[in-house]
């Protein structure tokens, strides 16, 4: 706009003046504020400077300084608590409910960290009676520190704004929704000194999604119910997931699950399945604590004032709820938690059950397949010029593909020391040996495992993972760990020491050393010893025998015949792919 289009040929008079210029600035003033909800986004200094502010102004809510982040930032939690004692300790004696909102884990996806900023200042600039007495909001305003500060415009090259944001990788250049059980960056160790001090009952953790194209602007991950003590599961899928998706309609802002399919690249009237969150991510975290987890993720190609009402609204309803819900969400969770420590028998490694669904109506766009200007082979469209709404299948329920049953304690010689700090700073008790002694413990050898074939956040991470178990004698000696599996973190113990887990120590790499083999032999030196064991062990001479029978083409080679008889010899090493985490039962 310009003046120009206000000016006459006849002179101007001062009035005239002086109204040219109340127009123009209010003009301006209202495409400024178009531009702002379009493109705003506060860098990291202003965040924190805004949380510093309210904290000062208001006596219900302080901004407090945690760990620090891999570039020496410090993490920070916001928390807002109408008895001002701002104490979990206070929050537990009062029967309070405790919700933490985390924002910025993906530092492109600012939608939670500016809609929280905008919820804290509506709540607390208003009256003191509208801040919920009956729950401690705890707000992360950014949980990447470092991928905040690089800023750009780019990386996300689907997001329909802003016009700036941050990058996803911290500064380790790791994905931080992948590191809550390797715990490689500081970010994630303070963010779980929060959450170990807090103990929340409700997790909601704010994103922006890729995939589909679809009419929702809010899609909603949330916990995956049959990973959860049952009765809170049950609860959550039954009553708790239903009613937010109802209040969030009822304010204009209608949600759909997680819009995630078989496989990748199938349209969403194929069917959802419900997304499972292991351990690696932030609700499959808090899910070993019994927490009630929620991922929020607007979509990517609507526009950012959208995605920000939406995020908003959600971060509402779910705190009205919350409020209403407080005394059956920690009654039941109080109940989980304690069943699980008395439990014997865990399910793990979860698997889609594909014999259950529900039928849901879904809002869509039409998916064609047509040929591409670019490459002249077919493309993927979705034409939102032809909106549908269409019942579907969603798949919610999942199964367990094994069973751990629990030892009563777990023992980790201190020369694997390295997991000790990560288990701690997870909140779980471990102890220390204090004399030298024999004891009978259950030993896990790798039988079998997969490797990706290049790198995963830092680490070779392993699959698939096979075990065997034998009873021995072993020694244990003073300054050894052991953790007693009886506490709150039970679950978090049976998913991290048991090498089967997913998301277990050994399938991160921690036990990595165990896998190459130490020692060798001389194929010409072991030739004659080899037929003295053959010669004097019936047995092995029997099972080399079968060996080359089934394996017709180890016949032409010599060497895999002597290394069968060597690994099973005395003289192979018994540390080989021994799993040095004992089981004490």
């Amino acid at each position: 706009m310009t003046l120009s289009i206000f000016l006459d040929k006849k002179p101007q008079t001062n009035f005239h003046i002086k109204a040219l210029i109340i127009i123009t600035v209010i003009v301006l003033a209202l495409n400024n504020q178009v531009r702002s909800l379009h493109s705003m986004n506060p860098t990291y200094a202003e965040i924190i400077t805004a949380y510093s502010e309210l904290d000062k102004n208001s006596e219900y809510a302080r901004l407090f300084e945690g760990g620090k982040c891999d570039n020496g930032k410090p993490l920070h939690v916001f928390v807002i608590d109408k008895s001002k004692h701002f104490s979990p300790v206070k929050a537990r004696e009062q029967k309070n409910l405790v919700l933490l909102i985390n924002n910025g884990i993906h530092a492109g996806e600012p939608d939670g960290v500016n809609a929280s900023l905008q919820f804290a200042r509506e709540l607390l600039s208003g009256k003191a009676a509208d801040i919920p007495d009956s729950i401690i909001i705890c707000i992360i305003p950014i949980h990447n520190v470092e991928g905040s500060m690089q800023r750009g415009c780019c990386s996300r090259v689907n997001q329909n704004g802003p016009d700036e944001y941050g990058f996803r990788a911290n500064g380790q250049y790791l994905d931080l929704n992948r590191d809550f059980i390797k715990s490689d960056a500081l970010n994630t160790d303070s963010w779980k000194n929060f959450f170990h001090y807090w103990n929340p009952d409700v997790l909601l953790d704010t994103h922006v999604s890729n995939g589909a194209d679809y009419q929702y602007t809010m899609t909603l991950v949330s916990t995956q119910h049959n990973k959860l003590y049952p009765i809170l599961g049950d609860y959550l899928h039954d009553h708790l997931s239903p009613r937010l998706f109802k209040h969030m309609k009822e304010k204009g802002q209608e949600m759909m699950h997680y819009v995630n399919t078989k496989r990748w690249n199938l349209p969403p009237d194929s069917g959802l399945i419900a997304f499972l969150e292991t351990p690696r991510y932030s609700s499959g975290y808090a899910a070993l604590f019994s927490t009630i987890g929620f991922i929020a993720e607007t979509h990517m190609l609507k526009p950012y004032d959208q995605r920000l009402a939406a995020t908003l609204d959600l971060i509402k309803s779910l705190v009205k709820i919350c409020s209403e819900e407080k005394s059956m969400i920690t009654a039941l969770r109080k109940t989980a938690i304690e069943k699980n420590k008395n439990s014997k028998h865990f399910p793990v490694n979860w698997k889609l059950d594909e014999n259950k669904f529900e039928e849901i109506l879904f809002k869509g766009f039409e998916y064609k397949i047509v040929k591409s200007s670019i490459t002249g082979l077919n493309r993927q469209l979705y034409d939102r010029n032809s909106p549908y709404e269409k019942k579907i299948k969603f798949y919610p329920y999942y199964k367990a593909s094994d069973t751990i049953t629990a030892p009563r304690f777990y023992l980790v010689p201190q020369a694997w020391k390295k997991i000790i700090p990560i288990m701690r700073s997870a909140g779980i008790t471990v102890g220390e040996i204090k004399s030298d002694s024999m004891v009978v413990a259950e030993i896990s050898y790798i039988e079998d495992y997969n490797t990706v074939s290049t790198p995963y956040e830092g680490r070779y991470l392993h699959s698939n993972t096979k075990i065997s178990r034998k009873t021995e004698k072993v020694k244990i000696e003073a300054g050894d760990f052991i953790i007693p599996v009886n506490q709150d973190g039970i679950r978090y113990i049976i998913e991290t020491l048991e090498p089967i887990s997913v998301d277990s120590y050994f399938n991160w790499g921690f036990f990595d050393a165990i896998l190459q083999q130490k020692e060798w032999f001389s194929d010409y030196v072991f030739e004659d010893l080899a037929a003295e064991l053959l010669e004097a062990d019936e047995t092995l001479k029997n099972k080399f025998e079968e060996f080359r029978d089934s394996n017709p083409t180890v016949r032409e080679n010599a060497f895999e015949q002597l290394y069968f008889i060597y690994k099973n010899s005395e003289y192979f090493e018994k540390g080989f792919r021994r799993y040095p985490v004992l089981r004490l039962l």
